[in-house]
């Protein structure tokens, strides 16, 4: 297998400088590479200082192990000697050895038997303390040194007697083995039992009984020590030769269980801690925010451990660093269970505001960051903000488009009349429902306290904003198209709901204006303009939709009108076929005013006079030979009966002006040839030169021909040109007059 080589500095830095354009990022690189090198010190300097202080208490321990060894050695050694050394050599000591031998084993045997007779009623008595201390783990635990104390006689005499009996008889180690059956139950309970202490240490602090602790740990010390003992005994016979070894009966008799007890404890403490947050976990698991918002019992766990579980144990337990290491893996592990729970994203955001609280906590109560590691979600915190604009992107994008799937097939089959709110206006729901679910994401932004995600969510909001603006843009187009090609075979209704969603558009717009207003004075100056444009630019797109239906509403009229439209200035127009436009507009104003926002309506009425004016004037401008006076006469009644049809909607300070226009050109019709001039100074003056409108005008006039119409317009072309007449600094209305050339007029004619 190979092994790739490695990559230099110079190697890694040159794959990310590979362009000039790469020294900008310099800064950001060095920042990146720095925080990758602190992380890495860190982990670096925990696992050195684990490393150290488990090969130090390893040391610790094998020296000390080989020096009872060894002066367990020296004293064999030495009375094998004695007894080797002829000086000291009793002719009769094989008989004084073996009455010896025999006056021991009578007295083990009566110790023996006598041990045997009182176990049953130990044991009755064990049993009892124990089942009363076990009964409230929580509880004093008033008998448990004691308990201990026993235990551990009857276990070393049982230890003794199995050994002594390796060469009996396998029926009377049977029958050893069934006696002290009811001690080993009676050993397994208590262990049992000492595990339970060791699972609820907090708990029984805060019950107020730290003395249980001590207690407890006094066993395992004791328990330590006799492991030792055993753990030494076992390495002098490997150590010794056997023969040494076996004359020291105390070492044989030894066959101790090694107990592990402090390993054990520290096992049960972990397994505790991670019950508790699993149960903490459980009990929210429908709802992972509250278990954060719960949260605050680790701090007073914690700090009660500082405080009052700390003083029960020796320092060389080093209990505090254990429990809150333990308190953050298991906390981490939660948040991971929550991460991979695919939570939502209100959620990412309480859990990124709650990471950072919990580090500050941390810091305030003076942990030390190397019993924090890892971090939680290995330090990635950061990415909640991205994954849960992510979410805010792929919800956004799901319910807008479910919600524009229903509001656009119901303007496209129009089965049924749109709604009709409280002042009797067309409207949908459309509009209530978006920003339902707009100001609750924002909300959820807002909880987080930082401006930099509500500016993000807000740019998704207006994004989402003119998504559904331009559909409805298209869908106006569209449908309007459709009604004009193939009005047949259209539903009915347009007019109807083009009233409903310019209703429904402003009234976005208002929500958006509010919702601007709500949330910019909450973040800073730095997030304030992103907010405040993004937002009104959504709030043009919603303004701009409404147009478009007032406009859509306005060409269904003027589509309507095209006959009518098509005769001006013809010879029908003489009998007064403008009243025939006027009475078609009359009915669609009323239809429009009775269920149209009366904003809305003033500027269908500002749009409809503009679109009103402009085609008249351009049918005007490309009009065939006028009857004069009589052309002159009727524009007149046109004037009249348009200024007081538009005069129901509109004030008459507001009216004179617009149609001022109408008044120049009409003086530009009746003015002799000698003072056509003057009218067109006082029309050039306001709308610019309009050349070619005025030629046509001239044109049209039936009391001029053509020597008079080119000589009336050298005088003007001259004098625009000696006076440098340019187009006025703000369009006018002229701006929108189409003047076609001879060729189109003929060629429309036909």
């Amino acid at each position: 297998m190979s092994v790739p080589a490695p990559v230099s500095a110079a190697q890694a830095v040159g794959e990310f400088l590979q362009s000039p354009d790469d020294l900008v990022k310099l800064a950001a690189f060095r920042k990146k590479l720095e925080k990758e090198k602190a992380s890495i010190d860190v982990r670096l300097k925990n696992g050195v200082k684990e490393q150290m202080d488990s090969t130090r208490h390893g040391l610790r321990k094998l020296f000390s192990t080989r020096s009872n060894v060894q002066a367990i050695k020296d004293e064999m050694e030495g009375v094998d000697r004695m007894c080797s050394d002829e000086k000291i050599i009793v002719s009769t000591f094989d008989q004084i050895s073996r009455v010896s031998m025999v006056h021991r084993n009578f007295e083990q045997t009566e110790e023996m038997v006598n041990n045997l007779i009182e176990m049953s009623e130990k044991l009755d008595s064990l049993e009892e303390m124990l089942e009363r201390d076990s009964e409230d783990i929580l509880g004093p635990a008033p008998n448990l040194l004691r308990i201990h104390f026993q235990i551990n006689r009857l276990e070393a005499f049982r230890n003794t007697t199995m050994h002594q009996a390796k060469k009996s008889s396998k029926d009377v180690r049977a029958t050893l083995t069934r006696y002290f059956d009811r001690l080993n139950k009676l050993i397994q309970a208590f262990d049992e039992y000492v595990l339970g202490l060791a699972r609820n240490i907090l708990p029984i602090v805060r019950a107020g009984h730290p003395d249980v602790i001590v207690k407890l740990m006094k066993i395992v010390e004791i328990e330590g020590r006799e492991d030792e003992k055993a753990i030494a005994m076992k390495l002098v016979k490997k150590a010794a030769k056997m023969d040494v070894a076996s004359k020291f009966r105390s070492m044989q008799a030894n066959a101790r269980v090694i107990k592990y007890y402090r390993s054990k404890l520290q096992k049960c403490i972990i397994e505790s801690i991670q019950e508790k947050f699993n149960n903490a976990y459980l009990q929210h698991e429908q709802d992972p925010a509250a278990f954060l918002e719960d949260s605050v019992w680790i701090y007073q766990d914690i700090i009660r451990i500082e405080e009052e579980v700390t003083p029960c144990f020796p320092p060389s337990f080093e209990i505090y660093s254990l429990y809150v290491r333990e308190y953050h893996r298991a906390l981490n592990g939660t948040i991971t269970k929550i991460m991979a729970s695919d939570p939502e994203a209100g959620l990412l955001l309480v859990l990124h505001g709650w990471i950072k609280e919990y580090k500050k906590n941390m810091q305030e109560l003076n942990v030390a960051p190397e019993l924090l590691e890892p971090p939680l979600l290995d330090g990635g915190e950061q990415t909640l903000i991205e994954d849960y604009l992510k979410l805010i992107i792929k919800k956004l994008d799901e319910w807008t488009s479910n919600l524009m799937k229903t509001e656009l097939e119901a303007f496209t089959t129009r089965s049924d009349a749109p709604e009709v709110d409280a002042d009797g206006l067309y409207g949908t729901q459309g509009a209530v429902i978006l920003f339902q679910m707009v100001n609750q994401q924002v909300d959820s932004a807002m909880d987080s306290n930082q401006g930099i995600i509500l500016a993000r969510v807000v740019e998704e909001v207006s994004r989402v904003m003119r998504s559904t603006q331009d559909q409805w843009t298209r869908l106006i187009d569209a449908e309007f198209k459709k009604q004009m090609e193939k009005p047949d075979e259209v539903a009915g209704g347009l007019v109807e709901y083009c009233i409903a969603l310019a209703n429904d558009q402003l009234r976005a717009a208002d929500f958006a204006e509010t919702l601007s207003g709500r949330i910019e004075p909450l973040v800073s100056e730095k997030y304030q303009k992103t907010i405040h444009d993004r937002l009104n630019d959504a709030i043009d797109g919603y303004l701009d939709v409404a147009k478009k239906c007032i406009q859509t509403l306005i060409d269904i009229i003027f589509n309507d009108l095209k006959p009518a439209t098509k005769q001006l200035f013809q010879p029908p127009w003489y009998d007064g076929i403008v009243s025939q436009i006027i009475e078609t507009m009359r009915d669609y104003m009323s239809d429009y005013q009775s269920y149209l926002n009366q904003a809305l309506f003033d500027l269908l009425v500002e749009d409809l006079l503009d679109s009103f004016l402009v085609t008249y004037i351009t049918s005007l401008a490309n009009a065939p030979k006028l009857k004069m006076p009589a052309a002159a006469d009727r524009i007149k009644e046109d004037i009249t009966a348009a200024y007081k049809f538009f005069g129901t909607y509109k004030k008459t300070s507001e009216l004179e002006p617009r149609f001022e226009v109408l008044e120049m050109i009409l003086s530009l019709l009746e003015a002799s040839k000698s003072l056509v001039f003057l009218s067109y100074w006082s029309f050039a003056k306001v709308h610019g030169p309009n050349i070619s409108f005025v030629e046509n005008l001239m044109k049209a006039r039936g009391d001029f021909d053509r020597s008079a119409v080119s000589e009336v317009m050298e005088s003007i072309k001259r004098k625009a040109k000696e006076e440098e007449l340019t187009e006025p600094p703000e369009p006018t209305i002229m701006k929108k007059i189409a003047v076609q050339g001879a060729l189109s007029r003929f060629l429309a004619r036909s």
